[in-house]
C-alpha cells in the first residue's frame, strides 16, 4: 500500500443538462487537482447532467457504464494522470440507476457503483434501486469502496464495504442544508466505527428548487475530520495515511468483532 494518498473533492454548483460544459469544467479542475498532487478527484453524485433534471430526461441522457461518458472522463484521466470519480444515469435494459465510476490515470474502468437506498420522490421518481453491492477497487495499494449520498446513512451499507476490506470509501453526494449533520456528525461517525477513511463530496448551490449545503468533507478511521469545506465552490485536498488506518485499526476492535459475529452465524 502506498503510504500516502492524496484526495481532491471537487465542491462545484451543478450544471443541470450541460454535459458538454460539465466535460469541461472536469478537465480544468482535473488538470489542476493533478498539479496539486492529487491522486484522485471524487465529482459530486450525478455529476456529468446534473441531478434534478426530471425522469424524461434521466431516461433521454442515460447510459451504460462503458459509453460515451465513461469515454470522455477516461480521456480527461489519462490526459492529467488522475483518477476521476463521477457520477451520472446508468442505463441497464429497462432500468436506469443512479451511478458513480472510477476511472484509472490510465483511463481502466475501475468500479461501477448503483445507489442501493433511494431518497424521497426526487429519487425514486428518476431510478431504480440497486441491489446492495460490497465490491472495491484497488488504487496504489489501497481497497477503495463507493457509496452515493443516501446510502451512507444506513449503517449495514458502510459496514459492508468495510467487512469487504474496504480501507476508504468515497461518496459523491447531492446533499440538502436541512442534512448538514450528515458530514458534520454522520461522516466521521461511520469512519470511527468502520476504521475507514470516508470521503464526502457535495454540491454547492441549486437546481430548480433544490438546494445543496456544501460541507464537503473527508473523516479518519478515528473519526477525526481531516478536512471540511464550507458552502461555497471550492476544491478540497486532503492526504489519508496508512499509518493512521493501521492504528486505528489497532486501537479499536468494532469491525473484526463484527466480522466475528457475522461469521458465526
Amino acid at each position: 500500500m502506498q503510504a500516502q494518498l492524496h484526495l481532491a473533492l471537487w465542491q462545484c454548483a451543478p450544471l443541470p443538462l450541460k454535459m458538454a460544459g460539465n466535460l469541461l469544467r472536469l478537465d480544468n479542475v482535473a488538470k489542476d487537482a493533478a498539479q496539486s498532487g492529487a491522486d484522485i478527484l471524487v465529482c459530486p453524485e450525478m455529476f456529468i447532467t446534473g441531478y434534478n433534471i426530471g425522469a424524461a430526461q434521466v431516461q433521454a441522457l442515460a447510459q451504460t457504464a462503458d459509453g460515451a461518458f465513461a469515454n470522455a472522463v477516461a480521456g480527461i484521466a489519462k490526459r492529467h494522470a488522475i483518477a476521476i470519480v463521477y457520477g451520472y444515469p446508468e442505463r441497464e435494459g429497462g432500468h436506469v440507476f443512479n451511478a458513480a465510476q472510477c476511472i484509472a490515470a490510465d483511463g481502466t474502468r475501475l468500479l461501477n457503483y448503483r445507489k442501493t437506498h433511494l431518497f424521497g420522490e426526487l429519487d425514486r421518481g428518476q431510478f431504480s434501486a440497486a441491489p446492495l453491492q460490497s465490491a472495491l477497487f484497488e488504487l496504489h495499494g489501497w481497497k477503495i469502496g463507493l457509496l452515493i449520498c443516501y446510502d451512507l446513512e444506513f449503517p449495514e451499507n458502510m459496514r459492508r464495504v468495510a467487512l469487504a476490506g474496504a480501507d476508504m470509501v468515497l461518496v459523491p453526494t447531492a446533499n440538502m442544508p436541512d442534512y448538514d449533520f450528515v458530514s458534520t456528525t454522520m461522516v466521521p461517525v461511520r469512519a470511527f466505527e468502520n476504521q475507514v477513511f470516508v470521503a464526502y463530496a457535495n454540491y454547492v448551490g441549486a437546481e430548480s428548487d433544490v438546494h445543496y449545503g456544501g460541507l464537503s468533507s473527508v473523516a479518519s478511521p478515528n473519526g477525526q475530520v481531516l478536512a471540511r469545506a464550507g458552502q461555497e465552490p471550492e476544491v478540497l485536498f486532503a492526504t489519508v495515511d496508512a499509518n493512521q488506518l493501521i492504528a486505528a485499526r489497532m486501537r479499536n476492535t468494532h469491525l473484526a468483532e463484527a466480522r466475528a459475529r457475522l461469521e458465526d452465524r
